[in-house]
């Protein structure tokens, strides 16, 4: 993807590195996209750098991570980009609904087969296809990447790193959406977006491909114990006994007294970002 396709929309000054915002026309969603990045100084130096990829949750943007997890201040000192899509296709041509957890704003990290959603909701390859290549390409990144992501997006950086097994170092997740084949958020997603076809949906669900058989690199997870979707839609308890059962590499942490917000986010980033560069120094 040539690098003439972004188009730098702001750029603030943070902790020595710079927070930035680009659009660019993405041919996998078929409409303009906006993603935010941050660069850390050594990046600013020419330097290439490892990123992690950050996914975030329903009705968020490319901002809100940026905005609100102060994660800036260790991506700086750990010499780390930030990578933060948005979560979903966007424009007045893009199909929508009027509900919070489907639509603009609510893409699932899925590749859409049914309409009128197929044409522009492919936000799987748009993440693990086009956008990295974009920013490998345009930006000072060494290509070593981890992911991570919150709810919706944590659900959507499971998948990708369960599914991409060369792609990613690690992952991690904070209050994922660990089995959307047995929740009504999944319910709602995957009968839009792919139909009625269940094993179409299992190619989504975390916990689903672990029993599969599918490895996963070294993961932590973060899910607060007063979370209030944590009953209803997460499934924590067992995405946590699946992991066990198939012995992989993780560290799933129920922190007592968190919610669903980003102020949870805020109090573990740091441990999350510092996990993340112990394997991508690797």
């Amino acid at each position: 993807m040539p690098q003439a396709n972004l188009k730098l929309v702001s750029s603030v000054r943070c902790f020595e590195g710079e927070q930035r915002r680009y659009e660019h026309v993405s041919e996998t969603l078929n409409c303009t996209m906006r993603f935010s990045i941050y660069l850390p100084p050594q990046a600013l130096r020419k330097d290439r750098v490892a990123a992690v990829l950050w996914l975030s949750g329903l009705t968020c943007n490319d901002e809100n991570f940026s905005s609100k997890a102060g994660a800036q201040r260790v991506a700086a000192q750990l010499g780390l980009a930030l990578i933060i899509p948005d979560t979903s296709p966007r424009g007045e041509e893009v199909a929508d609904d009027d509900a919070y957890d489907f639509g603009q704003g609510a893409g699932f990290y899925v590749n859409a087969t049914e309409e009128p959603w197929a044409r522009h909701y492919q936000m799987y390859d748009y993440i693990t296809k086009e956008l990295l290549d974009v920013v490998t390409d345009a930006l000072p990144l060494n290509g070593r990447i981890s992911i991570s992501g919150h709810s919706m997006g944590g659900h959507g950086a499971l998948v990708m790193a369960l599914r991409e097994t060369d792609r990613f170092a690690s992952v991690s997740a904070f209050a994922p959406i660990a089995h959307p084949t047995e929740c009504p958020w999944g319910h709602k997603a995957f009968g839009g977006y792919l139909g009625s076809d269940r094993d179409l949906w299992r190619e989504y669900d975390a916990v689903e491909l672990i029993r599969s058989g599918k490895k996963c690199p070294p993961l932590l997870v973060d899910q607060g114990g007063a979370d209030n979707f944590l009953a209803e839609q997460l499934n924590f308890s067992t995405l946590r006994a699946t992991v066990q059962e198939h012995h992989l590499v993780a560290h799933l942490r129920l922190q007592e007294g968190y919610d669903h917000s980003y102020y949870f986010i805020a109090s573990f980033i740091e441990e999350h970002l510092n996990f993340h560069k112990t394997y991508l120094k690797s």
